[in-house]
Order: structure tokens, then sequence, then C-alpha cells
């Protein structure tokens, strides 16, 4: 019997009374903050995000204003929240929008997906979400949900395309926008990763693993390789007021933003490195930042003065995650 009827109706119904009240949600969706919201939310949580976004939406409100922002502005009113390849990606989108559509979205998963940095994912949440079109919407949330609802026993990674398939089966031109966000919601709120709240879950009676007796041994997972750690120096020289800092390549790790000046980072921890000005550098202990593919640990020296022939900030708020742990340690922020 074909239960996908049922399992829609029950879902919708549970999303029209329990959705949650989110900054980027609205009865007349705006292309511009649907695609600015899925692109913040990408490796990060919705709390996290939230401040980010709004901050954005009020100073860049569409995305020819985006579009015309310089990129250090940009880049600094991301730092905190990471895979800082995205927010290049963000400007490049905005200014393809801009330049190359009239300041409009395309309306279609295809037209999306020509955009740069717009991926399967995000076209497909974009479509559904902002353009009422029936997209297959999967992220975390909607494989937890298809690994249960189904009791599906190949693990991650390599159940995905078995995931996206089942989730697929489930689309219709019915409320497209609506069904997305609503097995969103039912993955962040009630299929939740450990704990599942199945007595309040709508679709219990339609759960596998459920009737199993195991809901939260699903997903299942492959062992994780360890991931590796690298080892270098991070220094914080300041004059009292301004800190020193570099503006990173533009390509590769947290590219185009502003940083501390570092030594290298290597597989092994080094003995000593070379700082990047004379001053009287001193130790004050380690931090420990934790990337997508590695670990990386880093040395924290301090130091005072105006020996720095490169740029100066007043606002160590501005750099990412990995150095304001350090301007921290340093009790400089």
């Amino acid at each position: 019997m074909n239960s996908t009827p049922e399992i829609r109706t029950a879902l919708l119904a549970w999303y029209d009374a329990n959705r949650r009240t989110l900054a980027w949600r609205s009865d007349a969706p705006d292309p511009y903050l649907v695609w600015l919201s899925e692109i913040m939310l990408q490796q990060t949580t919705v709390p996290h995000a939230t401040p980010y976004f709004l901050a954005f939406a009020q100073r860049w409100p569409t995305v020819s204003k985006l579009a015309a922002a310089r990129d250090e502005d940009v880049m600094a009113a991301w730092a905190g929240l990471g895979y800082y390849a995205r927010a290049r990606n963000l400007l490049a989108c905005a200014r393809a929008v801009a330049n190359d559509h009239g300041g409009v979205f395309p309306d279609t998963e295809e037209g999306l997906r020509g955009l740069p940095g717009v991926g399967p994912y995000t076209a497909a949440a974009v479509a559904a979400i902002a353009f009422d079109r029936p997209a297959n919407v999967v992220d975390g949330n909607v494989e937890r949900v298809m690994a249960r609802l189904y009791a599906v026993e190949t693990p991650l990674p390599d159940a995905k395309g078995e995931l996206k398939a089942l989730a697929a089966r489930l689309v219709t031109a019915e409320r497209p926008g609506d069904w997305a966000q609503a097995l969103m919601d039912l993955g962040a709120t009630i299929c939740r990763p450990r704990s599942p709240l199945c007595e309040r879950c709508p679709l219990a009676a339609f759960c596998q693993a459920r009737a199993g007796g195991e809901p939260g041994a699903y997903p299942r997972r492959s062992a994780r390789a360890a991931r590796p750690r690298r080892y270098g120096a991070v220094y914080v020289l300041t004059d009292g007021v301004d800190l020193a800092v570099v503006r990173r390549p533009p390509r590769g790790l947290l590219g185009g933003m502003l940083g501390l000046p570092t030594s290298d980072w290597t597989d092994q921890p080094a003995a000593s490195h070379a700082p990047p000005a004379p001053a009287d550098w001193r130790p004050a202990g380690e931090v420990e930042h934790v990337f997508t593919h590695f670990t990386l640990t880093l040395q924290v020296f301090v130091a005072s003065g105006r020996a720095w022939a490169g740029e100066w900030t007043a606002d160590p708020g501005s750099l990412p995650s990995v150095f304001l742990k350090a301007v921290r340690l340093a009790g400089r922020a």
C-alpha cells in the first residue's frame, strides 16, 4: 500500500500547528532572504546563524545592495560563522544575480544551479521555499527522518543516494515549500539526533525504526577516520588600542579574511618560530580550533609595541573564531 498521501497529510497538519518561528520565514518569502539564510545555515545551527542573518538583512536588505558591498565589509560581517568560502561565494552569487539577472533570482532549480556557489541542495531549497517548486530538499535533518521512517540499514555516507531517493517519493506539487520546511522542522525538533521524541511524532505510525524498537540507532554510520592535527604559532601584537593583523590570501582556508600573523601550520609541533616583528614576545598558552578536515593547535605569543608595518584593527571581534580565541587568551578582547 502506498502510504505517501497519509504521510504527507499527517506531517503537513503537524507543521501547520507547530511550525517554528524563524527570522527568514514568511508567508510571502523573499528569494534573496531565503537564499541568504540557506547559505548561512550550511554547517551552522539556527541559533548561531540568526543574529548574522538579521545583521546582513538590515545592512544589505536586497541582493543588489549586497552585490555592491565591499569584499572586506562582507568578510568582516561574516566573521564567526565559519566556512569562509561561503562568504566569498555569497558575494560572487549576489553579483551574478545583480549583473546577469537584473537583480532577480532565477525561479527554477536549473536556473539557480547556474549561480556561483549554489549547489544541488541550496538550489532545491530556494526553488521550493521561495518559488513553491516541487523540489527534493534533503539536508541532514531530512536524511535522519528518512533513515528512521524506512529503517535504512546502509550506513552514512553511503546511504545518501538511497535516502535522497526515498525523500523524492514524498515530494508532490502540493505545498512543496511547506513540505520541505515541515521535514526540516520535524528533524530539528522531534526526530532529533539523540533521544527522538517519538511519542510526539506525527509520523510515528509509519516509522519502521520505531516499530523495530531502536529509532535512535538510525541513521547507521560508518566508522569515522581520525581527524588529522596541525600545529603552529599565532602572534598577538597590540599597541594598547589596535591589534596587528594580516589580510589572508583570497583563496584557501579563511581566504580574504583579516587574521593574526601566524607561522605555517604543519603536521608536527615545531620547536621554534620566527616572530613577524621585533618585540618582547612571551608565551600565553595554547588554543585549539576544529576545522572541517583537521584540528589546529596554536601556541599563542603576546607582545606590545608598534613594530608592525602591516594593517591594524581596533575591532578584534571582526576576526575569525580561531584568532579571536587567541586574542581572548592574550587578554586583549
